[in-house]
């Protein structure tokens, strides 16, 4: 008897929509398959960089896996339309059936696959519910019986992300349990409000994605109540942190971007990108935490310090390549950029 072997695992290359949902009036998820036969293989919480050419210029943005590993052959990631914004719009007006689009990853390291535990507190706000959306339709799949309280805020019912999947999921499997906090009806996350939720958060392994503001008052709030911060979680791609430099070490190195061919100072205790940005120099950039992959360049000459978060493989640093968003000059710098 001969079995038929599993076509191979995708990796980073061309994915074709398959489908467009409307899931609240500004939120969209959009399914997605590999155009060659493969199996799309990820941990829950992980995400996709999109590579889109929009009016002829290369545009790339981070976006949370909301489908589960546990349905293999498609892959959907869930946007919101942001007003402004460039590629949330061009996706929401432009992405359709049949599309075909340059995708890397999967890619981060949020998610209950490298955290086991007995039970967990899932938080989220508006659109920081895509990881906990992919990491509870996991669990419901496998029948995973461990203790899961989610706790979603959002502005109005109406603006509530897969608010009858999680109802239907939450009346299915008990040991999962839906909390929806709703700003028009004043309902905040607080410590009251989460100890008669979850009386027991204090031994629940905690993920948060959201708001930057959301999820500071969670770590506040957290930390007051006496959490242990080791079991604490979050996600967020964060565009403007680049942009801050660490610390100054007093000790400067030149970098010079050959494309450019602009030079600019560098200390050792700030990355490249944040030193670039600081100079006015715009380079390609996301989640700015060594995990996307956008910032990566050829390093043609010096050294640096990459702390990196999974955005790069050990084959690309052995052909130097590196992350300038978490590379910190060790000496002077020429980079093809």
């Amino acid at each position: 008897m001969t079995t038929a072997s599993l076509p191979p695992a995708w990796s980073d290359g061309l994915l074709v929509c398959k489908q467009v949902h409307d899931v609240t009036a500004d939120v969209r998820t959009f399914v997605f398959e590999p155009t060659e036969p493969r199996l799309f293989r990820h941990d829950p919480g992980q995400f996709l960089t999109l590579v889109l050419d929009i009016d002829g210029h290369p545009v790339e943005r981070c976006y949370t896996i909301s489908s589960p590993p546990t349905r293999p052959d498609l892959v959907a990631v869930t946007v919101k339309r942001v007003p402004g914004g460039l590629v949330s719009n061009w996706l929401h007006d432009r992405l359709a059936p049949g599309t075909t689009v340059r995708a890397r990853g999967p890619l981060g390291q949020f998610s209950l696959a490298r955290h086991p535990a007995p039970k967990y507190l899932f938080l989220s706000a508006g659109s920081g519910v895509t990881p906990m959306m992919s990491m509870t339709r996991t669990l419901y799949d496998l029948a995973h019986p461990v203790d899961v309280v989610f706790v979603h805020s959002a502005r109005t019912f109406d603006d509530i992300i897969f608010r009858r999947e999680l109802e239907f999921i939450a009346a299915a499997a008990p040991h999962i349990r839906v909390v929806h906090l709703l700003d028009d009806r004043g309902e905040q996350l607080n410590a009251e409000r989460l100890r008669e939720t979850a009386p027991d958060f204090l031994q629940r392994e905690v993920f948060t994605c959201g708001p930057l503001g959301y999820m500071e008052a969670v770590r506040r709030m957290l930390s007051a109540e006496g959490f242990d911060m080791a079991h604490y979680h979050e996600e967020s791609f964060t565009f403007a942190a680049s942009a801050v430099p660490e610390h100054d070490t007093g000790q400067g190195y030149k970098v010079e971007f050959t494309r450019s061919g602009r030079t600019i100072d560098c200390d050792a205790g700030t990355t490249v990108l944040a030193a670039a940005s600081r100079a006015g120099i715009t380079l390609p950039a996301s989640c700015a935490q060594g995990m996307c992959g956008t910032c990566k360049t050829t390093l043609l000459s010096g050294s640096v310090d990459m702390q990196h978060n999974g955005g790069i493989r050990p084959r690309e640093v052995a052909h130097n390549k590196i992350l300038l968003c978490c590379s910190k000059p060790l000496d002077h710098l020429v980079i093809d950029a």
